[in-house]
């Protein structure tokens, strides 16, 4: 039998890969923090529920300290900012010639480089909408773009078949020589999603109203200078055209995208993000800082001001330690910044 795929984490992003590779057959051992989890997902197995496909699937899982053996290929879908603690973990059990691909938000290719090698690092881009309901479940509320790409550019034997992996999930999965323009296109979907989460209304009520446009198309713009800044030309996917927040374009174009946007999300069943999750039901830390405070980072790097961003995330911290709620009031603190 072939080498198993080591997927560590078997939250919403990993644990649908393993449910579907498993089920088509392909060797997989996942690993979650979760011991109630890792135990379901092993045993009774792990059922993915929701409007795309409902089935149930036994995915050998376990934790951490209970994984043995060494795999060429891993599977990193953690939340960012667990990115540093997982690759400590995971490092003693990555083949010499293997490498980690990374299913997650924001720029963890460059951690992961660091840690393992630049050369030993994939990167992938997916916007499906899914939520980790409980030990055992997961919603998958939509199909999205997925992309697979080496952080170099180059498109390897290694490259095609973890692309050939993902078909098996995703047959409209696709294969680019560019996978940084797809990553600095989720963050600056991803900047505007995380302005939603402060609101507990849905991901399309945020993107319909026209009061909190300015905010919204201000964040993406942000984040697409910055990217130019970086040499980057980000892809468009799912109703957010990069193109519409460039330095120049005018709001019609991003007004378009914003509408575009609300559509997309008005056909899922994750109705919110999971940003909202971890906030709302989950009340445990976000990835902002990993994502949104990153860009500002860069941004600032290159001499670029963010106002929007540095305020998201002091907004999204405010409600981490509850010094605000989830409110349009607090919302608008963003729409503040512009006047």
């Amino acid at each position: 039998m072939a080498e198993p795929v080591l997927i560590w984490g078997a939250g919403a992003i990993g644990g649908i890969l393993g449910a579907y590779w498993a089920r088509a057959g392909v060797p997989v051992q996942m690993v979650d923090i979760v011991p109630e989890h890792a135990k379901a997902c092993a045993t009774t197995g792990l059922t993915i529920e929701g409007p795309v496909e409902q089935f149930t699937q036994v995915v050998p899982c376990v934790t951490p300290d209970q994984l043995t053996g060494t795999y060429g290929r891993v599977v990193l879908a953690v939340k960012a900012q667990a990115t540093e603690p997982a690759l400590a973990q995971l490092k003693p059990h990555l083949a010499e010639n293997g490498f980690v691909l990374s299913a997650q938000n924001g720029l963890n290719e460059r951690t992961i480089a660091r840690h393992v090698g630049a050369g030993r690092t994939m990167g992938a881009f997916v916007n499906y909408g899914a939520d980790w309901t409980g030990p055992g479940r997961i919603l998958f509320g939509n199909r999205g773009a997925v992309v697979v790409g080496e952080i170099d550019g180059t498109i390897r034997p290694r490259t095609e078949k973890m692309h050939a992996l993902l078909q098996i999930f995703e047959p409209e999965a696709v294969l680019t020589d560019d996978i940084w323009a797809y990553l600095w296109g989720k963050l600056g979907y991803g900047a505007m999603l995380f302005a939603t989460a402060l609101t507990a209304d849905s991901m399309t009520a945020n993107f319909a109203d026209p009061a909190r446009g300015p905010a919204l198309m201000g964040l993406a713009r942000e984040v697409m200078q910055t990217a130019v800044a970086e040499g980057v030309d980000p892809k468009p996917f799912n109703g957010f055209e990069p193109s519409a927040f460039m330095p120049g374009a005018g709001d019609a174009a991003a007004l378009q995208s914003l509408a575009d946007l609300a559509d997309f999300n008005s056909k899922t069943a994750k109705t919110h993000t999971g940003i909202y999750r971890d906030l709302a039901v989950r009340k445990r830390k976000t990835e902002v800082d990993p994502q949104v405070g990153t860009v500002a980072e860069i941004a600032a790097s290159h001499g670029i001001d963010t106002p929007l961003l540095r305020r998201l995330v002091e907004l999204i911290h405010d409600i981490e330690e509850g010094r605000r709620d989830m409110s349009l009031d607090t919302f608008h603190e963003l729409t503040k910044v512009l006047t």
